[in-house]
């Protein structure tokens, strides 16, 4: 930036308006803008758009964020002394000298100070950056994006592009930070609305998969808030990832997302089970209650006033965990992550047992696998195969003298069987025949030879015989209605 275009007109919401010179170049931006240093007030930056082509447009958005200012206010912490930005909001208008809305002054924040929320949810990222292990300053940080989301919407804006690679948190404290909000969906005045301009897969809701981002509202922040949030209180898992059920086609997490795969929810998925080393069995009944909520078809979902409160709630209600200072819990199951920590090293344990020395090959332990045990192994089975067969030979023997000789058994309870109807038989038929479906059909399970499927169709069809018989005799019905021809 030369000497002679560094120079902007600064206006405020409050009607004053002053010259301010551009410093130092901070950040190239993305998309929309570049950050400046802002020369004349040490602690403000501009953003400077790229483009000069929808100045009526920006400024219109501005000045209705300007106008309608959310209730963010900036966090002094006592222990330190240091105030601590939590939303990177338009302070002022900037105009070129030709009119032009070019950009905005907003509160220079410290990044330095700072990390990405997704570094914070992830165990690897946070050894790697010697970030704090405590479980709790994750539901702080979580907490902290539920008030900054709650007090948006109370002023009708909405984030939209919701998600961690978009939101800081100071390393100290986890205060989060909201920053590039002019890409917001920001709620101007008379009904206007300037959406915003960009969202992500992996954090859009379901019923917005056919919406632009243009089109998104509150619940879209309401969906990706949800998932936010259950990244944090379960170690970084996406409640739409999980072990699928089979070796099909894999789906992506927002095709997940569109089918309302929710692994974790109070009814098993169809699709997946949950990732293995989750802990959300041992989070707080009512945190569930609140994902099962937001990610299941046809409910309400919760709102980030909601989540406020509830985080609120857990940071009170929460218990040290006794076996490691960086843990708590909020059940009487205990401390999950402790749980959940175990059962990962007993994994790795026996992995590397198996690695060194592989204790079984295909279910036989290795030593006793020679060939006497082998042999004996084999008469074994083939013993049971016999015993098998001999008692599948008694079982058909009985069961045809038993159907065969139904009708004369029929016959000694003949007055009883009258008395109850001939309804009241009919049911007993029904049942007897739903009791001789199941039983051919387990053992049909035991069988492969398709010959023996056929035996036991026959068996089935002889039984329903039987008891149509027994029925006529009972009953004193003429035996001519099982002719097959007049």
């Amino acid at each position: 930036m030369t000497e002679t275009n560094n120079i902007f007109l600064a206006l405020y919401p409050d009607g004053h308006n002053e010259k301010i010179m551009l410093g130092e170049l901070l950040n190239k931006g993305g998309a929309a803008g570049k950050i400046y240093i802002d020369a004349s007030h040490p602690n403000s930056v501009a953003k400077i758009f790229h483009e000069k082509e929808h100045s009526n447009t920006n400024r219109q958005k501005l000045e209705a964020m300007l106008h309608n200012r959310p209730n963010i206010t900036t966090f002094f912490n006592d222990k330190d002394g240091k105030e601590y930005t939590q939303i990177a909001w338009p302070t002022a208008l900037l105009e070129d000298s030709q009119g032009f809305c070019v950009g905005y002054l907003m509160p220079r924040i410290d990044t330095t100070e700072t990390v990405l929320l997704d570094h914070l949810i992830q165990k690897a990222v946070r050894k790697k950056l010697g970030l704090t292990e405590r479980y709790l300053a994750r539901v702080v940080a979580a907490y902290n994006i539920a008030t900054i989301v709650a007090k948006l919407h109370a002023c009708g804006h909405y984030i939209v592009d919701l998600k961690p690679s978009n939101i800081y948190v100071y390393k100290k404290n986890q205060v989060a930070i909201a920053f590039d909000c002019d890409g917001f969906s920001i709620k101007g005045e008379n009904g206007a609305r300037y959406p915003a301009e960009f969202v992500s897969e992996e954090y859009i809701y379901p019923e917005g998969m056919n919406l632009t981002c243009k089109e998104m509202g509150e619940e879209q922040d309401k969906f990706a808030l949800a998932v936010i949030i259950f990244k944090l209180l379960n170690e970084g898992i996406h409640p739409f990832s999980g072990t699928p059920r089979n070796n099909g086609d894999m789906l992506s997490i927002q095709e997940r997302i569109t089918e309302y795969h929710y692994a974790y929810g109070f009814w098993p998925d169809s699709y997946q089970q949950p990732n293995p080393y989750s802990i959300h069995d041992y989070l707080d009944k009512e945190t569930m209650n609140l994902f099962e909520r937001a990610f299941t078809k046809g409910n309400e979902r919760p709102t980030a006033l909601e989540w406020q409160t509830h985080l609120a709630y857990l940071l009170d209600h929460c218990k040290p965990c006794k076996k490691d200072k960086n843990h708590v819990y909020f059940t009487p199951k205990g401390c999950g992550l402790c749980i959940v920590s175990e059962k990962f090293k007993e994994q790795v344990n026996n992995y590397k047992k198996q690695k060194e020395e592989p204790q079984t090959v295909r279910g036989l332990s290795i030593k006793k696998l020679t060939t006497e045990n082998l042999k004996r192994k084999k008469q074994e089975q083939e013993q049971l195969k016999h015993l098998q067969n001999y008692g599948l030979k008694a079982f058909f023997v009985i069961y045809l003298l038993f159907f065969t000789f139904l009708y004369k058994i029929a016959g000694f309870f003949r007055q009883s069987l009258i008395d109850m109807g001939i309804f009241a038989q009919l049911i007993l038929i029904t049942l007897f025949i739903i009791g001789i479906n199941r039983l051919l059909a387990a053992l049909a399970g035991q069988m492969s030879d398709k010959k023996q499927h056929n035996f036991l169709s026959m068996l089935q069809i002889y039984a329903y015989i039987c008891l149509l018989i027994a029925f006529l005799v009972v009953n004193g019905l003429p035996m001519q209605w099982l002719n097959l021809a007049p």
